[in-house]
């Protein structure tokens, strides 16, 4: 992994991203003129098939809750070890959606506040959205998806849209974490 681009705010940001198309983006919460989740907004709103993580300091609830919802693929905090940080950002890198440890639990407490469907049937999921989902529980990319089944990136991503819809939840990782959590 090598860094290709730096970015100063958050409009720097997006614009280097688009130019540059990076496999991993970085965000900070705090940036100047755009904050991170708005940067985020803006980036999952372009044609990048970039995976963005949210590196800062904030273990705020919300501010968590706020990443995922607007697409992160990830949230690490600073004080991680620098090794745990790299570690995880390869994983990202492969495909996986990385989170600090410590805020598993604030998340899984959220998530479990929402009003979302019990079960699959309940939210009135197709056969080829169940599959995509068990897929996006262990953590695949949409392109990994596409390999495994046979199918266009963009009919992943179609699906991927009406299965957040029918669970009525904003994120991928959002949709991995029911998905593990309704299998118990």
């Amino acid at each position: 992994m090598s860094l290709i681009g730096e970015a100063a705010s958050g409009q720097e940001g997006l614009e280097l991203a688009t130019k540059l198309n990076p496999d991993l983006i970085l965000l900070d919460l705090n940036m100047k003129g755009m904050d991170g989740i708005e940067t985020l907004e803006a980036i999952k709103t372009t044609d990048l098939d970039s995976r963005v993580i949210m590196l800062t300091v904030s273990n705020n609830e919300d501010n968590v809750v706020s990443a995922f919802r607007a697409g992160a693929d990830g949230y690490l905090l600073k004080d991680m070890e620098p090794e745990d940080i790299l570690e995880r950002l390869q994983s990202a890198a492969n495909g996986q959606f990385v989170i600090s440890d410590e805020l598993t639990k604030l998340l899984a407490h959220a998530l479990r506040e929402e009003a979302i469907p019990k079960d699959t049937a309940h939210a009135g999921l197709t056969e080829r959205e169940e599959e995509i989902l068990e897929l996006i529980s262990q953590g695949d990319s949409n392109k990994a998806i596409a390999r495994k089944l046979d199918i266009t990136e963009g009919t992943v991503k179609v699906h991927v849209k009406h299965l957040l819809k029918k669970l009525n939840l904003r994120s991928r990782l959002e949709a991995a974490v029911w998905s593990v959590n309704s299998r118990k």
